[in-house]
């Protein structure tokens, strides 16, 4: 059986779409579906049971030998919350009880981790271990990602101790190197179909559609930075499509080294290009203007990520990413414009 945490989410629903195209269905699906509106992101796929966030980790503990593989991709993911407790329990301590049920009974695990660790890119953007305990994230949702990634590789010692920077307590852990195969993926800026009820963390393209059908027009976050023009600031836009292929790589590979990977384009592209092509794929002339970044954000905006790719390609994955333009064009004329899931 597979497990999949995070499962009526956005990644987490896509991976599901492509578990299934893939002719697998033995999974058991772990979330938070007291939301009735992520449930519609179920519709039409074929999973083993659904079991409560809650529920689970008793669960697993009793039924580890039922499970060939674990995704794990639940998680909060709100870059705008300063409540760190939240991210402790949620993205700390529940993935750490994760991890040790699947390393004592040798269960592959692939995690999700983000380029939200890099912080202002201080370090590059490199997947290296080396570079994990001097990052310095922006927010309490990057600071829980790499405290996770941390406290991961000190398990198998493959680092120095955890992230001086860290402002989350950390218990105390007895650590021996796993056996078991562990992938904690670096996702970036992921854009596509089932994000429809992330709110204001949905990314540019569900926004821009959403203004656009509400006013005819764009509103970018204006550059508060000398060195970027309004809406010049740069990401690494990837498409979920591809985000799940990468990871259903992982769930086949047999060979590839376990540890930290980056999973972006490993192209930066501008949220102006973002913004038109989300207009050009609905056929209509871009109608872009400005509006200061929030102020709860602002001091915390990253003008600029782009992943480093050497170490996945050189890890055997070969297939090409969609371009922004290609990726831009499928989400919005087969998903948003008519109002599907994938």
């Amino acid at each position: 059986m597979i497990v999949l945490t995070g499962a009526a989410g956005f990644i987490g629903s896509c991976l599901l779409r492509k578990l299934n195209d893939e002719g697998q269905t033995d999974i058991l699906l772990v979330d938070d579906f007291s939301r009735p509106d992520k449930n519609r992101n179920l519709e039409g796929k074929q999973f083993h049971a659904k079991m409560e966030r809650k529920d689970f980790l008793a669960w697993f503990q009793g039924n580890a030998s039922e499970v060939g593989f674990v995704f794990h991709l639940g998680a909060r993911t709100d870059t705008t919350e300063q409540n760190v407790l939240i991210f402790n329990e949620l993205n700390l301590n529940y993935s750490e009880s994760i991890w040790q049920i699947c390393e004592a009974n040798n269960i592959p695990l692939v995690y999700a981790s983000s380029a939200a660790t890099y912080g202002l890119g201080e370090h590059g953007y490199d997947d290296s271990h080396d570079i994990v305990p001097k990052l310095k994230p922006l927010n309490p949702y990057g600071v829980s990602k790499n405290d996770f990634d941390a406290w991961v590789l000190k398990k198998v010692g493959l680092t120095t101790p955890p992230n001086p920077h860290s402002a989350i307590p950390r218990r105390r852990d007895k650590f021996r190197n796993p056996q078991s195969k562990w992938f904690g993926l670096k996702f970036f800026n992921v854009y596509g179909p089932n994000e429809y009820h992330k709110g204001r963390m949905a990314s540019v393209i569900f926004q821009t559609v959403q203004q656009i059908r509400e006013t005819g027009g764009m509103k970018l976050f204006r550059s508060h930075r000398p060195d970027y023009p309004d809406g010049g600031q740069l990401r690494d836009f990837i498409y979920v499509k591809d985000v799940v292929d990468v990871c259903f790589f992982f769930y086949q590979s047999q060979t590839v080294p376990s540890g930290l990977y980056n999973v972006g384009t490993g192209k930066a592209r501008s949220f102006w290009d973002l913004a038109t092509n989300t207009f050009r794929a609905l056929g209509l002339e871009p109608n872009i203007s400005f509006v200061d970044t929030p102020a709860d954000i602002r001091g915390t905006y990253q003008y600029f990520t782009e992943a480093n790719m050497a170490k996945l390609k050189a890890a055997g994955f070969t297939k090409p990413f969609m371009t922004l333009e290609e990726g831009v064009e499928d989400y919005v004329r087969q998903y948003l414009a008519a109002g599907k899931i994938w």
